[in-house]
């Protein structure tokens, strides 16, 4: 689970930092309709009634898919282990936590964390 605090995500979810938990992509993925292509290299779902925000994948981070953490029934087992895009974050919102922060997309890590 990491954090995500570009400005992307916080429209995409409506939140001053979005949360997602990271799936393998193929576990998820038929369960979801047509995706659409917001930004370059993003595919991300919506619920076909609501258009609530449902999982999205980039191209830098293949085989994984994130689902936003405020869908999953069980968020309350889910950790947080970093911050990505922490150059971004509102200056007004302070999460008081010793995780990493990586100032760009946490690629690398997030790759590491898949394997």
């Amino acid at each position: 689970m990491a954090y995500c605090h570009c400005g992307d995500c916080r429209r995409w979810t409506g939140a001053p930092v979005a949360a997602f938990a990271a799936f393998e992509k193929t576990d998820v993925v038929a369960q979801l309709s047509e995706p659409f292509f917001g930004a370059p290299g993003v595919e991300r779902w919506t619920c076909p009634t609501c258009h609530a925000p449902l999982a999205a994948a980039f191209d830098y981070l293949p085989d994984q898919i994130y689902v936003p953490v405020g869908i999953i029934d069980q968020a309350e087992t889910l950790v947080p282990e970093m911050h990505s895009h922490a150059d971004s974050a509102l200056p007004w919102l302070h999460i008081a936590d010793d995780l990493p922060r990586a100032d760009a997309s946490a690629r690398e890590a997030l790759n590491r964390a898949a394997e």
